[in-house]
Protein backbone atom coordinates (compact mmCIF):
# COMPACT_ATOMS: atom_id res chain seq x y z
CA UNK A 1 0.00 0.00 0.00
CA UNK A 2 3.06 2.21 -0.04
CA UNK A 3 2.09 3.46 -3.49
CA UNK A 4 -0.84 5.36 -1.93
CA UNK A 5 1.76 7.72 -0.48
CA UNK A 6 4.48 7.47 -3.12
CA UNK A 7 2.29 8.31 -6.13
CA UNK A 8 0.93 11.65 -4.85
CA UNK A 9 4.36 12.46 -3.37
CA UNK A 10 5.99 11.89 -6.75
CA UNK A 11 3.41 14.02 -8.55
CA UNK A 12 3.82 16.87 -6.06
CA UNK A 13 7.62 16.60 -6.22
CA UNK A 14 7.69 16.83 -10.00
CA UNK A 15 5.17 19.68 -10.22
CA UNK A 16 6.82 21.72 -7.46
CA UNK A 17 10.28 20.90 -8.82
CA UNK A 18 9.45 22.06 -12.33
CA UNK A 19 7.82 25.27 -11.08
CA UNK A 20 10.78 25.93 -8.76
CA UNK A 21 13.16 25.35 -11.66
CA UNK A 22 11.35 27.81 -13.92
CA UNK A 23 11.25 30.46 -11.20
CA UNK A 24 14.88 29.86 -10.15
CA UNK A 25 16.17 30.06 -13.72
CA UNK A 26 14.32 33.34 -14.31
CA UNK A 27 15.86 34.82 -11.17
CA UNK A 28 19.32 33.45 -11.97
CA UNK A 29 19.31 34.91 -15.46
CA UNK A 30 18.46 38.35 -14.12
CA UNK A 31 21.08 38.26 -11.35
CA UNK A 32 23.79 36.75 -13.58
CA UNK A 33 23.17 39.45 -16.18
CA UNK A 34 24.58 41.99 -13.73
CA UNK A 35 26.97 39.86 -11.65
CA UNK A 36 27.81 36.21 -12.39
CA UNK A 37 29.53 35.83 -9.01
CA UNK A 38 26.81 37.38 -6.85
CA UNK A 39 26.13 35.52 -3.56
CA UNK A 40 22.45 35.84 -4.44
CA UNK A 41 22.98 33.19 -7.11
CA UNK A 42 23.96 30.62 -4.51
CA UNK A 43 21.04 31.53 -2.27
CA UNK A 44 18.69 30.92 -5.19
CA UNK A 45 20.34 27.58 -5.97
CA UNK A 46 20.04 26.44 -2.36
CA UNK A 47 16.41 27.55 -2.25
CA UNK A 48 15.72 25.53 -5.40
CA UNK A 49 17.41 22.51 -3.83
CA UNK A 50 15.39 22.79 -0.62
CA UNK A 51 12.12 22.81 -2.59
CA UNK A 52 13.00 19.45 -4.16
CA UNK A 53 14.03 17.96 -0.82
CA UNK A 54 11.00 19.24 1.07
CA UNK A 55 8.45 18.24 -1.56
CA UNK A 56 10.01 14.78 -1.87
CA UNK A 57 9.55 14.28 1.86
CA UNK A 58 13.30 14.02 2.36
CA UNK A 59 15.04 15.28 5.49
CA UNK A 60 18.72 16.21 5.19
CA UNK A 61 21.12 15.78 8.11
CA UNK A 62 24.63 17.20 7.77
CA UNK A 63 27.73 16.46 9.83
CA UNK A 64 31.14 18.05 9.43
CA UNK A 65 30.41 21.52 8.06
CA UNK A 66 33.12 22.80 10.41
CA UNK A 67 35.62 21.12 8.05
CA UNK A 68 34.78 23.65 5.33
CA UNK A 69 36.68 26.92 5.04
CA UNK A 70 34.30 29.34 3.25
CA UNK A 71 37.27 31.36 2.00
CA UNK A 72 38.80 28.47 0.03
CA UNK A 73 37.95 26.61 -3.16
CA UNK A 74 37.75 22.81 -3.16
CA UNK A 75 37.26 19.87 -5.43
CA UNK A 76 34.45 18.15 -3.52
CA UNK A 77 34.34 14.40 -4.15
CA UNK A 78 31.20 12.43 -3.30
CA UNK A 79 29.60 9.06 -3.89
CA UNK A 80 26.52 9.03 -6.11
CA UNK A 81 23.19 7.33 -5.41
CA UNK A 82 20.28 9.38 -6.72
CA UNK A 83 19.13 12.53 -8.50
CA UNK A 84 18.55 13.97 -5.02
CA UNK A 85 22.32 13.89 -4.42
CA UNK A 86 22.65 17.14 -6.35
CA UNK A 87 20.13 18.95 -4.16
CA UNK A 88 21.58 17.44 -0.97
CA UNK A 89 25.13 18.50 -1.85
CA UNK A 90 24.16 22.05 -2.80
CA UNK A 91 22.51 22.48 0.61
CA UNK A 92 25.02 20.51 2.70
CA UNK A 93 28.24 22.19 1.55
CA UNK A 94 28.37 25.88 2.63
CA UNK A 95 30.22 27.06 -0.46
CA UNK A 96 29.44 28.54 -3.88
CA UNK A 97 29.54 25.16 -5.58
CA UNK A 98 29.01 23.94 -9.15
CA UNK A 99 28.96 20.48 -10.70
CA UNK A 100 29.60 18.55 -13.90
CA UNK A 101 26.42 17.97 -15.91
CA UNK A 102 26.03 15.67 -18.89
CA UNK A 103 25.40 17.43 -22.17
CA UNK A 104 21.87 15.96 -22.41
CA UNK A 105 20.78 18.24 -19.54
CA UNK A 106 21.92 21.25 -21.56
CA UNK A 107 19.35 20.33 -24.20
CA UNK A 108 16.43 20.85 -21.81
CA UNK A 109 14.84 24.28 -22.37
CA UNK A 110 14.97 26.67 -19.41
CA UNK A 111 17.18 24.35 -17.35
CA UNK A 112 19.99 24.73 -19.88
CA UNK A 113 19.89 28.53 -19.74
CA UNK A 114 20.02 28.46 -15.97
CA UNK A 115 22.96 26.07 -15.80
CA UNK A 116 24.98 28.05 -18.31
CA UNK A 117 24.20 31.31 -16.52
CA UNK A 118 25.69 30.11 -13.24
CA UNK A 119 28.65 28.23 -14.69
CA UNK A 120 27.74 24.55 -14.48
CA UNK A 121 30.26 22.48 -16.46
CA UNK A 122 29.02 20.66 -19.54
CA UNK A 123 30.34 17.15 -20.13
CA UNK A 124 29.86 15.64 -23.58
CA UNK A 125 30.73 11.97 -23.19
CA UNK A 126 30.44 11.45 -26.94
CA UNK A 127 33.35 13.84 -27.49
CA UNK A 128 35.79 11.15 -26.28
CA UNK A 129 39.29 12.51 -27.00
CA UNK A 130 38.37 16.17 -26.46
CA UNK A 131 36.24 15.70 -23.34
CA UNK A 132 39.11 16.12 -20.86
CA UNK A 133 40.41 19.27 -22.54
CA UNK A 134 36.94 20.84 -22.53
CA UNK A 135 36.14 19.90 -18.92
CA UNK A 136 39.55 21.01 -17.65
CA UNK A 137 39.20 24.37 -19.41
CA UNK A 138 35.75 24.98 -17.94
CA UNK A 139 36.84 23.82 -14.48
CA UNK A 140 39.89 26.11 -14.54
CA UNK A 141 37.68 29.10 -15.32
CA UNK A 142 35.22 28.13 -12.60
CA UNK A 143 37.82 27.65 -9.89
CA UNK A 144 39.56 30.88 -10.87
CA UNK A 145 36.35 32.68 -9.89
CA UNK A 146 36.67 31.31 -6.32
CA UNK A 147 33.97 28.69 -6.67
CA UNK A 148 34.22 25.03 -5.77
CA UNK A 149 33.50 22.03 -7.95
CA UNK A 150 31.73 18.83 -6.91
CA UNK A 151 32.48 15.61 -8.78
CA UNK A 152 30.78 12.25 -8.32
CA UNK A 153 33.88 10.13 -8.73
CA UNK A 154 32.07 6.89 -9.59
CA UNK A 155 31.10 8.52 -12.87
CA UNK A 156 27.45 7.47 -12.73
CA UNK A 157 24.76 6.34 -10.32
CA UNK A 158 24.95 2.60 -9.61
CA UNK A 159 21.52 1.12 -10.29
CA UNK A 160 21.73 -1.24 -7.30
CA UNK A 161 22.82 1.35 -4.73
CA UNK A 162 26.23 -0.30 -4.27
CA UNK A 163 29.19 2.10 -4.18
CA UNK A 164 31.73 1.38 -6.93
CA UNK A 165 35.38 2.28 -7.49
CA UNK A 166 36.35 5.88 -8.18
CA UNK A 167 37.68 7.17 -11.49
CA UNK A 168 40.78 9.37 -11.57
CA UNK A 169 39.38 12.50 -13.22
CA UNK A 170 38.48 14.43 -10.04
CA UNK A 171 41.87 13.81 -8.51
CA UNK A 172 43.81 14.70 -11.64
CA UNK A 173 41.92 18.00 -11.68
CA UNK A 174 42.58 18.69 -7.99
CA UNK A 175 46.30 18.03 -8.32
CA UNK A 176 46.58 20.10 -11.50
CA UNK A 177 45.05 23.05 -9.67
CA UNK A 178 46.79 22.26 -6.35
CA UNK A 179 43.36 22.40 -4.72
CA UNK A 180 42.29 20.52 -1.60
CA UNK A 181 39.94 17.56 -2.00
CA UNK A 182 36.91 17.59 0.30
CA UNK A 183 35.43 14.11 0.85
CA UNK A 184 31.63 14.07 1.08
CA UNK A 185 29.70 10.91 1.92
CA UNK A 186 26.00 10.55 1.12
CA UNK A 187 23.66 7.91 2.49
CA UNK A 188 19.91 7.45 2.14
CA UNK A 189 19.29 9.16 -1.20
CA UNK A 190 19.08 5.81 -3.00
CA UNK A 191 16.20 4.81 -0.77
CA UNK A 192 14.60 8.25 -1.14
CA UNK A 193 14.58 8.17 -4.96
CA UNK A 194 16.24 5.15 -6.61
CA UNK A 195 17.79 5.82 -10.05
CA UNK A 196 15.81 4.41 -12.94
CA UNK A 197 12.62 4.17 -10.89
CA UNK A 198 9.70 6.61 -11.16
CA UNK A 199 8.47 6.78 -7.59
CA UNK A 200 9.82 9.12 -4.94
CA UNK A 201 9.84 7.48 -1.50
CA UNK A 202 11.33 10.26 0.65
CA UNK A 203 13.03 9.60 3.97
CA UNK A 204 16.35 10.80 5.31
CA UNK A 205 19.64 11.67 3.63
CA UNK A 206 22.76 11.99 5.73
CA UNK A 207 25.76 13.94 4.43
CA UNK A 208 29.14 13.65 6.17
CA UNK A 209 31.93 16.10 5.31
CA UNK A 210 35.40 14.88 6.28
CA UNK A 211 38.55 16.94 6.63
CA UNK A 212 40.03 18.18 3.36
CA UNK A 213 43.11 16.54 1.89
CA UNK A 214 45.71 19.01 0.71
CA UNK A 215 47.26 18.44 -2.72
CA UNK A 216 49.96 21.11 -2.56
CA UNK A 217 53.21 19.56 -3.76
CA UNK A 218 51.50 16.54 -5.33
CA UNK A 219 52.19 15.64 -8.95
CA UNK A 220 50.35 13.61 -11.55
CA UNK A 221 52.14 10.52 -10.24
CA UNK A 222 50.21 10.89 -6.96
CA UNK A 223 46.78 10.68 -8.61
CA UNK A 224 46.15 7.01 -7.90
CA UNK A 225 47.26 7.31 -4.30
CA UNK A 226 45.01 10.32 -3.71
CA UNK A 227 42.05 8.56 -5.32
CA UNK A 228 42.53 5.51 -3.12
CA UNK A 229 42.83 7.66 0.00
CA UNK A 230 39.55 9.47 -0.67
CA UNK A 231 37.82 6.24 -1.69
CA UNK A 232 38.84 4.65 1.60
CA UNK A 233 37.44 7.57 3.60
CA UNK A 234 34.09 7.62 1.79
CA UNK A 235 33.67 3.84 1.56
CA UNK A 236 34.31 3.53 5.30
CA UNK A 237 31.62 6.14 5.99
CA UNK A 238 29.19 4.38 3.65
CA UNK A 239 29.75 1.09 5.51
CA UNK A 240 29.32 2.83 8.89
CA UNK A 241 25.93 4.18 7.73
CA UNK A 242 24.77 0.73 6.66
CA UNK A 243 25.44 1.11 2.93
CA UNK A 244 27.07 -1.42 0.62
CA UNK A 245 30.46 -1.10 -1.06
CA UNK A 246 31.52 -3.19 -4.07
Amino acid sequence: MRWLIDVPRTILTVIAGVLATVLAVAMLLVVALFNRTSPTIDRIIRGWSRVWLIMSGTRLEVDGQENVDPDRSYVVVANHLSTLDIMACLVAVPLPIRFLAKTELFKIPILAQGMRAVGMIEVDRAARGTIHTSVNRQAKELLASKRSLIIYAEGTRPRNGVMTRFKKGAFTMAIAGQLPVLPLTLHGSYEAWPPGQPWVHGGRITAVIDQAIETEGMTHADTGKLRDQVYEIISKRVAEKGGTVA
